[in-house]
């Protein structure tokens, strides 16, 4: 699917990764969900399943409260307080270790069902112009910062779940 360019194929890609996603997560076999299996977001680490939707979990609760920031009239402290963009991996741990606490698989895909939720009651609230015909921050439209932090990442998420479920498949 093409990079969205309106609110209507922001929710498409948005709905696409996220089916996607869930189809994955629901093939995991969940003895091994908390088992670091995969490569991890910041160099030479490992993480879990459950830590990738701590991730996607961390940065969609990332997207919302930017909104809530802005709501608030406060300046955005992007991409979160006390990190950098060139800092990314670094917040990756941080997100897993927000969620750490949670060692239910159902809890925890339920926690991002909810902010799935949350995310497009978001997007659904503003207007096509709100989100792709004005930057928002720096030459980035609304639009295209939620993406980046939504669809992008869940789609790269599934496809990092396709490759360790086609590996299990092959190592049986």
């Amino acid at each position: 699917m093409a990079v969205p360019q309106s609110k209507n194929e922001l929710l498409a890609s948005m709905t696409k990764s996220w089916l996607s996603l869930q189809k994955k997560l629901d093939r995991l076999p969940t003895e091994t969900v908390f088992t670091p299996l995969l490569e991890g977001h910041a160099a030479g680490t490992r993480m879990s399943p459950a830590n990738l939707v701590s991730y996607l979990l961390g940065w969609g609760e990332q997207v919302l409260y930017w909104h809530q920031q802005e709501a608030a009239g406060e300046e955005i402290d992007f991409p979160a307080t006390g990190f950098k963009w060139s800092e990314l991996g670094r917040l990756a741990q941080k997100y897993y270790h927000d969620y750490a606490e949670i060692t239910d698989w159902l809890i925890l895909r339920a926690k991002l069902e909810q902010c799935y939720q949350a995310l497009v009651t978001l997007v659904e609230g503003y207007s096509n112009e709100a989100l792709y015909l004005q930057p928002w921050y720096g030459k980035w439209t609304r639009g295209r910062m939620i993406q980046f932090n939504t669809a992008s990442p869940w789609k790269n998420a599934a496809s990092r779940l396709n490759t360790l479920l086609k590996a299990n498949t092959a190592a049986k």
